[in-house]
């Protein structure tokens, strides 16, 4: 006769046949083996709008597909070591939004920071990623910047999503199986190649809303946060998207992503004026930012000093503008865009700021390119001297 015991085993089988299906499909797609997930992760919780600051925080910029970029970001600041790994011990990263689009790695650079996030809570630190306008184009289906590489991976992971499916069939009336995202996706597609036919369905599948890569790796995603001092976006903000409510929009975004909203207010993902596409505080040319905007949308957030942007590409690499209130980090670095040198923001709790550079030209014996507290908004302006020398702050 069998004991308690293995009839709760035997009551348990098929959820954990489940896991080991989900974790051969997850290494099948990405080369990777996620640790377990953190136990106090509650898809209700709300998500993190306001935080304190950290010790140590690093701003990344926009990835756009380029995997090799993204590591080499992150090795910059001693986040990952050599392997890949975290070694940022209590440091939290900012992600400002845009994996997606231009670049080929998209799936894989997901799943490395959905890593990444599982190791750095255990060691005390965080990772914290937000929707750019390329997340939320591609949930929209709208799959402008796609590339023929990019199909060629949603196809692969569809390939090894459907073979999971079919080994979970196997304990059929057990197991939970997850609706057929496919259901109702077009077969064929009307001035599309048709070799492409095929990825553009993995696509939609994957990414459209309650989708399965959606909703596991960008419904968590913030669309706008402020830490300590430091109001972070993707675009930017403008006094009408503060009044609607920074945890409203969050919140808002997550439940379209998840399926359970029809749809967004048309001023955080669609429109120049919206929050991740917004560009007034973005303009290469620090004289043509709108100062005086921006100084108003500060003065209404309790505590903020910064906007903290990504969206458009930095040519110089990451800047100042309107006395360092307005601080652009997105430089372009996927070879989908300018193919540009990876650069990282660090900000430590007393407001010292520094850019760590890949660029030797830039670097200091530490590899940064530019050290100083200075000017009333913490970071003071970020002004191009020379192409050979450090950036000079002017207070």
């Amino acid at each position: 006769m069998a004991g308690e015991s293995d009839t709760l085993t035997c009551k348990n089988l098929p959820n954990l046949f489940s896991s080991f299906v989900d974790t051969f499909v997850d290494f099948s797609v990405s080369g990777l083996f996620l640790p377990p997930s953190p136990s106090n992760s509650d898809p209700n919780t709300p998500l993190p709008t306001f935080n304190p600051s950290p010790d140590r925080l690093i701003a990344v910029g926009d990835i756009h597909g380029d995997f090799e970029k993204c590591k080499e970001s992150l090795l910059l600041s001693g986040i990952i070591d050599a392997t890949g790994n975290w070694s940022g011990g209590s440091s939290t990263v900012v992600q400002i939004g845009d994996v997606l689009d231009r670049g080929s790695d998209e799936i894989k650079i997901l799943y490395f920071l959905e890593r990444l996030k599982r190791q750095a809570d255990k060691s005390g630190g965080k990772i914290i990623t937000m929707n750019g306008n390329h997340e939320i184009m591609n949930i929209d289906g709208d799959f402008r910047f796609i590339t023929a590489d990019s199909l060629k991976e949603f196809s692969n992971w569809a390939f090894w999503y459907n073979v999971g499916n079919s080994m979970k069939a196997l304990f059929s009336g057990n197991v939970d199986l997850p609706k057929d995202p496919f259901r109702g996706v077009p077969v064929e597609f009307k001035g599309i190649r048709k070799e492409f036919h095929e990825g553009f369905r993995a696509r939609i599948a994957a990414l459209q809303p309650n989708g399965p890569l959606s909703t596991r790796f960008l419904a968590n995603n913030v669309t706008v946060l402020v830490m300590g001092e430091s109001v972070f976006v993707h675009g930017g903000l403008l006094a009408n998207h503060v009044n609607y409510g920074l945890e409203r929009i969050n919140k808002e975004v997550r439940d379209w992503i998840n399926g359970v909203r029809g749809d967004l207010w048309r001023d955080i993902g669609r429109g120049r004026n919206s929050v991740v596409w917004l560009r007034r505080f973005s303009h290469e040319l620090a004289e043509s930012c709108d100062c005086e905007a921006l100084e108003h949308v500060l003065t209404t957030i309790p505590g903020a000093k910064r906007m903290i942007m990504g969206h458009t590409i930095q040519g110089k690499g990451i800047n100042g503008a309107c006395e360092g209130k307005a601080i652009r980090i997105d430089v372009g670095m996927s070879k989908g865009c300018i193919n540009g040198l990876p650069e990282v923001l660090e900000i430590a709790k007393n407001s010292e700021a520094r850019v760590l550079t890949a660029n030797p030209a830039y670097q200091d014996s530490d590899g940064a390119r530019v050290v100083r507290i200075g000017g009333r908004a913490g970071l003071g302006v970020l002004l191009e001297d020379d192409r050979r020398k450090q950036f000079q702050v002017k207070a």
